[in-house]
């Protein structure tokens, strides 16, 4: 994966990944404004063969401060992600983590009919049917599969709370500590299953087009504390200068805009 420093979040950032990794530049990039009207119901199809998870709560490893998000590891034992969209197809969890803003207005990398969110939870699997490590799977069309949870502001979430209070403990760039509490990634998902689905990319660079999106419909509540303590990461590490001209050096507006759809088919399934 490219260091950090060779992309950023800047104003001009995103659109300049293109000119140093070409599959952000590609037809099938995420994320997506989401137009609900032209959303394909497929109900039918998508259940019949229902979305199905398990993220054992002990599996979340390790807590890491990358210099442009949180980030959990997971040992993905005994995590699975099948169904739906993917069929049979057995997807493997490996970590999470999560986008925000400056500000409880926006921060969502996907929007719905133009509206941002708060924040942007993501789930990122890997396809362990077909592919033997992450890395070989996120070169491959259906190799990873992404759960996408948009948080609105809101009461505390108590299970995001865990990770917040931790988050003291990573507070600069590489910083990296141990999970000791169990973190239940179960938990972080809203209790109304609906999702609308698509195919595209990773959203931070080299931008693989190996990604098959499902993002809940209902969102999940935080509060604006929790989204403060998330504003309060460091992008440089123990010992550097920092940069204050970026932000004051804190990591906010850790989001990619909307891209288009194109021809790209965007279904849906309702609740479950």
């Amino acid at each position: 994966m490219a260091g950090f420093k060779e992309w950023d979040y800047s104003s001009q950032g995103p659109s300049t990944w293109g000119d140093r990794f070409p599959m952000a530049a590609g037809s099938r990039q995420s994320p997506v404004n989401i137009e609900t009207e032209n959303a394909q119901s497929d109900h039918e199809a998508l259940l019949s063969k229902p979305l199905r998870w398990k993220y054992p709560a002990n599996a979340s490893r390790k807590l890491v401060n990358p210099g442009y998000c949180w980030r959990i590891d997971t040992d993905g034992e005994g995590t699975f992600l099948t169904g739906g969209p993917l069929m049979d197809d057995i997807y493997k969890l490996e970590q999470y983590h999560c986008h925000w803003g400056c500000s409880d207005s926006r921060g969502s990398e996907h929007t719905v009919d133009g509206q941002a969110f708060a924040g942007e939870l993501h789930l990122v699997h890997w396809n362990t049917s077909k592919y033997k490590t992450f890395a070989e799977a996120a070169k491959a069309p259906d190799g990873l599969a992404v759960l996408g949870v948009f948080l609105k502001v809101g009461k505390p979430h108590e299970e995001m709370d865990k990770i917040a209070r931790l988050l003291p403990y990573v507070s600069y760039k590489d910083d990296c500590i141990d999970i000791t509490e169990p973190i239940d990634p179960s938990k972080l998902l809203p209790e109304d299953k609906g999702y609308w689905t698509y195919l595209g990319s990773l959203t931070t660079p080299p931008c693989n087009e190996s990604v098959t999106w499902i993002l809940f419909k209902q969102d999940i509540e935080v509060s604006h504390h929790q989204l403060n303590i998330f504003r309060n990461l460091r992008k440089f590490s123990r010992g550097e200068d920092c940069p204050c001209h970026e932000n004051h050096g804190v990591v906010i507006n850790n989001f990619r805009p909307p891209l288009p759809l194109g021809n790209r088919v965007l279904r849906e399934c309702g609740s479950f």
